[in-house]
């Protein structure tokens, strides 16, 4: 989910894998020399074998056309990796969005994002959120719809209820692409008081984090208690 747009420029510079084919990375002039979040670029072509070796970037870029068959080659690709991942892509269906997002890397829709949004979708991952741009956000809505009539529906429902009004609003921000502090913002409360809620919702959805309980709340994932 999206973390905040404040970012202290205190916090270190990472370094962020570009991989796609040679050419198609669509944004010349990013990272800008001097940017406070991205140190060095590094663009890797498949099959992205540079990325198998630990500690070599904090964030990877996947730029692809096809999305539900390029991310799990760079996965394989990664072995024993684990960086967080976010993908770049003109596809915009429902089915892949969710696919993605299970998989817990964070999807920007092509013409649905600035490069000020890349930005701070490096450093939300870098965080443990998963950021979505508003065409990818309204996808994986969209693929709850038709679970809220069924009867995978109906326990989702069951499991909503769980939770208390607040938990409620802040699981519905959530769901929107807002971190913790945003959160806060937007319901007046602090950023930790934000954070232990969420910790009591993860623990009410059996999530295992924002994008497990994400899924859970959209209905785009099973639902374990009854």
């Amino acid at each position: 989910m999206r973390t905040s747009r404040f970012v202290e420029h205190s916090a270190p510079r990472l370094s962020v894998a570009l991989a796609c084919a040679e050419g198609e990375w669509p944004h010349e002039n990013w990272p800008e020399p001097e940017s406070p979040h991205v140190e060095r670029a590094l663009h890797v072509a498949p099959p992205y074998r540079e990325l198998c070796e630990e500690g070599a970037v904090d964030v990877v870029v996947l730029r692809c056309e096809e999305p539900t068959s390029e991310f799990p080659v760079l996965l394989r690709a990664m072995g024993a990796v684990s960086v967080p991942v976010i993908v770049v892509s003109p596809r915009q269906d429902t089915e892949t969005v969710v696919e993605v997002f299970r998989g817990g890397a964070g999807y920007l829709v092509e013409g649905d994002y600035c490069t000020c949004m890349l930005s701070s979708a490096v450093v939300a991952a870098t965080v443990g959120h998963t950021y979505l741009s508003p065409a990818a956000c309204a996808a994986l809505r969209d693929g709850a719809k038709g679970a809220s009539a069924s009867v995978a529906g109906a326990a989702m429902e069951r499991l909503r209820s769980l939770l208390s009004p607040r938990e409620r609003q802040i699981m519905e921000l959530l769901s929107t692409g807002l971190g913790a502090q945003e959160i806060g913002l937007r319901l007046r409360l602090s950023e930790k008081t934000v954070r232990n809620n969420l910790s009591n919702i993860y623990a009410k959805l059996d999530a295992r984090g924002s994008t497990d309980a994400v899924l859970r709340w959209l209905g785009a994932a099973p639902v374990v208690r009854t």
